[in-house]
This record gives structure tokens, C-alpha cells and sequence, in this order.
């Protein structure tokens, strides 16, 4: 796990919850990850139209997040390197990698940015992630 410079950074409510969101999907902790989000929250990973969201609107909602989790994420070890961040306003943009080693051997390393946006409550309402499916993690899905 290479959180080092989300954690020496100064500290911000969506950054807090990024540093969060990534240590619960690195342990696989599903009611963890699912507890920081808000009700109608929504995640765009990757952000418009893909094999993982043909519609292209994203998952909303705490079943459509639920079902991300145990289809995108569970099947899989993640591992996220942060390589810059930057925080304004209720949101925090990640720079980074994420190693991602399927079941059966497969690695996969995705370049891309991660966008975290929290509410007044600090709770996550949207996850939007840029990276190009294509040529990335095609092979992994």
C-alpha cells in the first residue's frame, strides 16, 4: 500500500475519506468501504461508457454501489500507489496506479485520476475515476 502522500498531506475531509475509501478496498472490507458512503452516492469508474457501465451514467445508490464492490472490486487485489494530490473545495483528485492481480494470476497496472467528492457530513457522494479502459484493463474484465 503506498499511501505515504495522501498521509503527508495537509489534511482535507474528501482526502480523509480517500486515504479510507483505499485502505478498506486494499483489506477487502466491504462493510467498510460501504459505510463511508453516502445514501445516494455515485461512482463513475471509469467515467463514461464502458464494458463496466455500458449507460455510461455511473452506479448510484447504495444497492448499485453494493453490486460495484462485489463485482469490480472483491474478484480482484487491488493495490494503489498515490503519486500527487491535490484537494479544493469538498473534493480531492488522486494521481496514481492501481496493480490489480486477478484470481488467476492476471496483473493489471491502470493509470488514472481519481476524483473523491464528500458532503457536509464527510460522507462519500461521488467517486469518479479517468482512466482509459481500453489497452488498460480490458483483459481483466
Amino acid at each position: 500500500m503506498s499511501l505515504q502522500v495522501l498521509k503527508n498531506a495537509r489534511r482535507h475531509p474528501a482526502r480523509d475519506v480517500a486515504i479510507q475509501s483505499i485502505s478498506c478496498i486494499e483489506a477487502g472490507d466491504r462493510e467498510g468501504w460501504l459505510s463511508l458512503w453516502d445514501e445516494d452516492g455515485l461512482i463513475e469508474d471509469p467515467v463514461g461508457k464502458s464494458p463496466l457501465d455500458p449507460d455510461g451514467k455511473g452506479h448510484r445508490g447504495m444497492a448499485a454501489i453494493k453490486r460495484f464492490f462485489d463485482r469490480v472490486i472483491a474478484p480482484s487485489d487491488l493495490r494503489f500507489t498515490i503519486r500527487q494530490s491535490f484537494a479544493a473545495g469538498d473534493e480531492c483528485a488522486n494521481v496514481g496506479t492501481i496493480t490489480t492481480r486477478t484470481k488467476d494470476g492476471r496483473v493489471t497496472r491502470t493509470e488514472l485520476v481519481m476524483v473523491y467528492r464528500v458532503n457536509s457530513n464527510g460522507n462519500l457522494v461521488s467517486l469518479r475515476a479517468f482512466w482509459e479502459f481500453d489497452g488498460t484493463a480490458q483483459s481483466v474484465f
